[in-house]
């Protein structure tokens, strides 16, 4: 890969005030851009128009965003599932390298990235941005106890706030994770008042685990509330953003995951389902935070990156979908949690103006852990050894080259299996979908299907054609591959590092 200093010219000494290498379409050098980074939740490749042109949700202010920027149709998560993903966004940095080996955390949990751990949010405060973060965190932080419960009258310790975040508003895990609370950078916004939760025998869709809920959290309007939430804070930092001291915001999106709870406006809108309704209310109010960026001058001057943290979950009743002739995998093999395609590879969106030309589409190779190396060199810092260490920088593909130099993908599922992709050739190292689609690990060795899979996507995008005893030295070269990737601590050229664990691929 090359070095950003082989792609960057410092363009004066104020390298570290202005964005280096960045211009306009005019030619001339820009100040550093806003950065709008806003993740669904359990959004497939195939529920939005921009990556599905087969797509039976209507989604015009996603494709509006995406005729403006850049899609890219092979990207993927670092894990199919919540927790492991946002930690590799975070992070620029494989999630299995982490102490979580599988699963996800839950809305009690201890903090996962500590302290000195290199983040986004790090990364962006060392370059003079403002750091803000709303929505669903999942990555853990520490509730004060008492007795072995948790105290809501003491703040909470070890959020967003030590991973680099000036400010954050944030609920713990997934919204159908108690405690239901809100957390405004360690203050508990209100303590709970009742005991609230919906059983799936009430609510097909709209169900969620009982737990304490706090007297200003309602669960059928959390979406547009973060969706307010960002526009204000956005208003707020407006005026010292065109003076130069520009914002990070991180709008971790808890739809459209459990509950499904589209507002009243939208019951019945899409003519398919809840979910497809929730699919459209997203939309929707992704419509009014752009509204918002062109109503306060600063849409020309924003990157905007959307994606999602792992495929569709089966919550959105797929039997109903494909009968609607909807697939929220467009096509691809599995769902979240599993380790075929259908459950990591999701839709990512940039839009930059000025620096990307609108309508494009790529084939290049991306994962989410690019996006931290991407912000290093939007944000004038140079690469680091450490912090984006399984993360390729994104802008050579936004300026039209057909590769990031990323060649290799390593996908991570709900039960710690992994895969090892190079090219169009992926080896599943395990015997069924790692996850929740059949067939999962224990019914596949029921079966005695082969403990590997091999897969030529180019030729076979469903994954439905096992080459491994047809290919035995592919085989052989790819776990060469995926072993000396876990072994140094790195995908990307630099020094070798250690991982948190000791890391076990094999089945």
């Amino acid at each position: 890969m090359k070095s950003i200093d082989s792609v960057f010219r410092p363009l004066s000494v104020l390298a570290a005030f202005v964005l280096v290498g960045a211009f306009s379409a005019t030619g001339h050098a820009a100040q550093r851009p806003n950065i709008l980074l806003v993740m669904a939740d359990d959004l497939g490749i195939g529920d939005i128009t921009p990556t599905n042109p087969a797509c039976k949700i209507k989604t015009p202010n996603l494709q509006k965003l995406a005729d403006e920027g850049i899609i890219f149709l092979d990207a993927h998560t670092p894990s199919s599932v919540c927790t492991p993903t946002r930690y590799g966004l975070m992070t620029g940095r494989y999630n299995w390298r982490s102490r979580l080996a599988r699963g996800v955390l839950s809305g009690t949990s201890d903090h996962l990235i500590p302290a000195d751990r290199p983040t986004l949010g790090h990364l962006m405060k060392a370059a003079g941005y403002h750091t803000a973060m709303f929505g669903k965190w999942h990555l853990g932080w520490d509730w004060a106890r008492t007795d072995g419960e948790i105290d809501f009258t003491r703040l909470v310790l070890n959020g967003p706030d030590i991973n680099g975040f000036d400010r954050y508003y944030a609920h713990c895990g997934s919204l159908d994770m108690p405690p239901y609370v809100w957390v405004d950078t360690g203050h508990i916004a209100a303590v709970p008042d009742r005991v609230e939760g919906v059983s799936r025998t009430e609510d097909r869709y709209g169900w969620y685990r009982k737990g304490p809920i706090g007297a200003d959290f309602h669960v059928p309007n959390v979406l547009p509330h973060l969706f307010d939430k960002a526009i204000v804070h956005i208003e707020d930092r407006a005026a010292e953003a065109k003076k130069g001291n520009p914002f990070f915001v991180y709008l971790a999106l808890p739809a459209p995951h459990t509950p499904i709870v589209p507002i009243p406006a939208f019951k019945g809108a899409s003519g398919l389902n809840p979910y497809a309704d929730f699919v459209m209310q997203l939309d929707h109010h992704m419509g009014q935070l752009l509204a918002a960026l062109t109503k306060m001058g600063l849409d020309k001057d924003t990157v905007v990156i959307f994606t999602s943290d792992n495929g569709c979950s089966p919550e959105a009743n797929f039997e109903l979908l494909k009968e609607k002739e909807h697939d929220p995998s467009a096509g691809f093999r599995g769902h979240k949690a599993d380790i075929y395609e259908g459950g990591h590879r999701v839709p990512l969106i940039v839009r930059w103006p000025g620096r990307i030309e609108g309508g494009r589409t790529t084939r290049a190779l991306a994962c989410l852990t690019d996006i931290y190396p991407t912000l290093e060199a939007v944000s004038g810092q140079k690469r680091k050894d450490v912090g984006g260490e399984d993360g390729y920088c994104l802008l050579s593909v936004c300026d039209g080259k057909d590769s990031s130099g990323r060649d290799t993908l390593i996908s991570h599922s709900i039960g710690g299996q992994f895969a090892i992709r190079q090219g169009t050739w992926k080896l599943c190292v395990c015997a069924g979908s790692g996850g929740w689609s059949a067939p999962r690990e224990s019914e596949a060795k029921r079966q005695d299907l082969p403990p590997m899979q091999l897969y030529n996507l180019a030729d076979d995008p469903e994954e439905r054609k096992n080459l491994v005893d047809h290919e035995p030295e592919k085989v052989k070269a790819l776990l060469k591959l995926l072993d000396e990737q876990v072994t140094n601590g790195r995908c990307t050229p630099g020094p070798s590092l250690s991982n948190d664990r000791e890391v076990e691929y094999l089945p």
